[in-house]
């Protein structure tokens, strides 16, 4: 029987929620904080708003004759350690939302999102500041933050201490799932990505912060006018806008989204096994970054290549026509762009050459 229903009062020395280490107190106070940047995200479909106990979205709302449901999940990973380092916290949640990519990759429109954002201690103003950069990714990627979860994990994260997680979903047209009919011939088109995204952060923080010794408040690197914080925690750019656009301009076969496991490791995701993907080295900007890491770290080349995106954050397998024309559309969303490789006959390989 419960002291509630006994009509007992506690005594003085009872042990409570929050002195075991979880303060739902502080967690209704962060969810109150963090409702304005959900419904800042809101888009056609969304029904009800924060607090039930599962989002709702309408599918009608959705245009599309035949629709098939696209979804993923992912996580910051150790860009985290950075955020928390440095109290800066402004921009994981973008970070976060790179998920949405990955459906947008296989030709989806991401409709809504989830995060799940774990904590040793629920610090209300901290955990809105994360949620706020979730909702500004979401409105990036044109999908609606539908809800989340908190939970405050003493027992197993320090204060100050986070882990973060992202679901998207989203729906493509049955007819328009990606990748289809790559083939010989195709052209690949590279997206830049001005830093790491989220990718190889253990190996990145080893060489920089422990094998160099450098410090996060001195210059990235000689003559940069930004620090190496600055510089490591750069936010992800969201690529699903513009991948809708390529789709809608030219003829799209695949995207592959390059994140852990470089270019080798995903490109090779959208390839027929009769194909290869041959790319060529220094067809694209490589950001200053990474060779920094590769000289604070003694890292070789193919290791660099197997770990990080090296500037290509996502690559569209486009017909040869199009290329140009797919370079123009991404030049438009003020991104760059390359034409970086091409298909050939093969055993399904990714093969980098200077």
């Amino acid at each position: 029987m419960t002291r509630e229903s006994s009509g007992e009062e506690p005594s003085a020395d009872g042990l409570t929620y929050a002195a075991a280490g979880v303060d739902i107190a502080a967690g209704e106070h962060a969810v109150e904080l963090i409702k304005k940047h959900a419904e800042s995200t809101t888009r056609p479909g969304v029904m009800g708003s924060l607090g039930g106990f599962g989002g709702l979205f309408d599918l009608a709302a959705v245009e599309m004759d035949d629709p098939i449901l696209v979804s993923s999940t992912d996580g910051v990973g150790t860009k985290s350690v950075l955020a928390w380092t440095t109290g800066r916290y402004d921009t994981i949640g973008i970070d976060l939302v790179g998920t949405a990519d990955d459906i947008a990759a296989q030709g989806a429109t991401p409709l809504f999102f989830f995060d799940y954002l774990s904590m040793g201690r629920l610090e209300p103003d901290i955990a809105a500041t994360i949620v706020r950069g979730i909702a500004l990714g979401c409105r990036q990627a044109g999908c609606a933050l539908l809800g989340g979860e908190m939970s405050e994990h003493s027992d197993l994260m320090a204060p100050g201490e986070f882990d973060l997680v992202g679901f998207a979903v989203g729906a493509v047209e049955r007819d328009q799932v990606l990748p289809r009919e790559v083939g010989p011939g195709d052209v690949l088109v590279g997206i830049e990505s001005p830093g790491l995204r989220c990718n190889g952060y253990t190996l990145a923080r080893r060489a920089l912060l422990e094998r160099a010794g450098r410090s996060l408040d001195e210059p990235a690197w000689a003559g940069s006018s930004t620090s190496l914080a600055d510089e490591l925690l750069r936010p992800s750019v969201i690529y699903a806008p513009t991948l809708a656009e390529l789709r809608a301009a030219t003829d799209v076969h695949a995207f592959a989204h390059i994140t852990g496991g470089g270019l080798p490791g995903n490109v090779n995701r959208v390839l027929p096994p009769d194909t290869d993907a041959r790319i060529t080295r220094g067809s694209w900007r490589e950001p200053e970054i990474f060779g920094e890491v590769q000289r604070a770290g003694n890292v070789a080349r193919t290791e660099m290549e197997s770990v990080f995106n090296l500037g290509v954050g996502m690559v569209a397998v486009v017909a040869a026509a199009d290329a140009a024309r797919a370079v123009e559309v991404v030049h438009a969303a003020s991104l760059d762009a390359w034409v970086i490789g091409d298909i050939a006959p093969g055993t399904g390989a990714v093969r980098l050459s200077e």
